[in-house]
């Protein structure tokens, strides 16, 4: 243990350096957090998924449907069989979310990938179990629940429940969403870009 701790410190020469490199390095990951509003993430509330305004279109939609009285984003986009199943989709489907944002490689209409579509479907199913299958054929009928949820839900119920309008110039962005989702632009950069703007006009 005494090796591997004597290992892990550098020698006195590096050590200021490797203090400032971490201290930089850990000032910086914590304002990515702050900034991210990280922590937002763990919970179910839909809000969150406006922190991006790439989602702006879905989550307004989503705010005039009828199902925003009974389900949020979570209980249709995240598996619901167990927890741990839950936050590892959750966790995932975050990273790939937060890299393509941070990138700047968001398409203009937003669509689910494979694992998201079979969460999705699963889910449709799971809570119109009443709907979708019939206790009576069950019994009688070969494969019933296989020939009856087969095909997606929403290749019928196309506008269920994020309406006709997909992309992120369809759907006006102030105003309908709750306000501390409505700036996307940190302040600091606001500035910046408003000094350049003010140097281009003269």
């Amino acid at each position: 243990m005494k090796r591997l701790f004597r290992f892990l410190i550098p020698p006195k020469q590096w050590r200021l350096p490797v203090i400032i490199l971490l201290g930089a390095m850990s000032g910086l990951s914590l304002y990515a957090l702050i900034e991210s509003k990280a922590v937002s993430y763990l919970s179910d509330d839909p809000k969150t998924c406006a922190n991006c305004h790439v989602m702006t279109p879905q989550y307004t939609t989503w705010q005039n449907s009828s199902h925003r009285e009974w389900a949020s984003c979570n209980d249709c986009h995240v598996p619901q069989d167990n927890v741990f199943k839950k936050y590892l989709f959750k966790a995932k489907d975050g990273m790939y979310h937060a890299s393509v944002f941070t990138t700047r490689g968001e398409p203009e209409v937003i669509r689910m990938k494979e694992a998201g579509v079979e969460v999705v479907q699963n889910n449709c199913i799971r809570c119109h179990q009443d709907q979708v299958t019939d206790a009576r054929l069950s019994a009688s009928v070969t494969n019933h629940f296989e020939s009856r949820t087969t095909r997606k839900c929403w290749e019928c119920h196309q506008e269920v429940p994020h309406g006709s309008v997909h992309s992120l110039s369809s759907v006006k962005y102030y105003g309908k969403v709750p306000k501390e989702h409505q700036e996307t632009v940190p302040e600091w950069l606001n500035k910046y870009l408003n000094k350049s703007d003010n140097k281009n006009d003269k």
